[in-house]
């Protein structure tokens, strides 16, 4: 049987954890899942937007505060000119093409960032009032797992409000589905499709900021962490960003445990559960099954 002490850690830290990597993939869910281009890229802008923000405040001096929303812009804007250059050429093209292509970019993104700030860990210099341990369900967690949480918390309400609740979803679908009847209705698809594109790079820039002390910034992130996000995007369902929600959490929460359980192989439940969920459910973890 777990202690209280012991199902407080997990469930702390596994839903912060969880947050964090839902943020991450919901930028691939609007890329992926709604713009429908496969972006295996998308770790790259989460790599690139860690090494910006530690570079800002290690090397120019810059606060926590000020460096991490400059680096989250930086990175947008670097996925404007990214969609604008390459991934517009890949909207029409076959899904291996996409596939090659974004892994390419991969490669490519990993040397610079290993020829720029060499192959090693890349540690996050945390301000002094993100410090320390607050006291919640009898056990010492940590103040920045708190804060970063609650950050996600408001980003990932903003994006279900935008995405559920406004049209500016049911456009971009329409877009997608159809272009030229979206162009004749008056839509700049163009300026949507850019627009979108950014903010998915900004959330995964965002997300590996956030995330750089529980995954630490390395030249190898964007691949190492890609096979997690692209599960917890297939297990969400087409572009479902409640699903995201929930998948996320629930990866959290066992990679959580089983590190906390089984030292020595409890990295190993994580694959291990997202094997049995997509051969259960191989549509979405909440999409209803289709009836015969």
């Amino acid at each position: 049987m777990l202690s209280l002490s012991a199902l407080a850690f997990i469930l702390l830290y596994g839903l912060s954890f969880g947050l964090v990597l839902c943020l991450i993939a919901l930028g691939l869910v609007i890329t992926m899942g709604l713009m429908r281009v496969i972006n295996l890229a998308h770790g790259a802008f989460a790599a690139i937007g860690g090494y910006l923000a530690i570079s800002l405040m290690l090397h120019q001096g810059w606060p926590f505060a000020a460096a991490v929303p400059a680096a989250v812009l930086a990175v947008a804007a670097l996925g404007v000119v990214a969609e604008r250059l390459i991934y517009v050429h890949l909207y029409k093209r076959s899904d291996l093409d996409q596939v090659l292509v974004t892994i390419g970019l991969n490669f490519i993104v990993i040397a610079l960032l290993t020829m720029m700030f060499g192959p090693n860990v890349v540690r996050m210099d945390l301000p002094s009032y993100l410090r320390g341990n607050v006291n919640l369900a009898g056990r010492d967690f940590e103040l920045y797992r708190l804060v970063s949480a609650g950050i996600c918390v408001v980003v990932i309400g903003a994006l279900w409000l935008i995405f559920e609740k406004t049209t500016t979803g049911a456009r971009l679908r329409a877009a997608v589905d159809n272009r030229g009847m979206a162009q004749a209705m008056g839509m700049n698809v163009p300026l949507l499709f850019s627009s979108t594109f950014a903010l998915g790079c900004g959330l995964a820039a965002l997300g590996g900021i956030l995330a750089a002390p529980m995954l630490p910034i390395e030249p190898m992130w964007p691949l190492k962490y890609l096979v997690v996000v692209l599960v917890i995007v297939a297990l969400a369902g087409h572009g479902n960003i409640t699903g995201s929600v929930v998948v996320a959490l629930l990866v959290g929460l066992v990679e959580t445990a089983g590190r906390y359980l089984f030292p020595q192989s409890g990295s190993f439940l994580i694959y291990l559960l997202l094997i049995a969920l997509m051969v259960w459910r191989p549509d979405g973890l909440l999409v209803r099954r289709k009836t015969a």
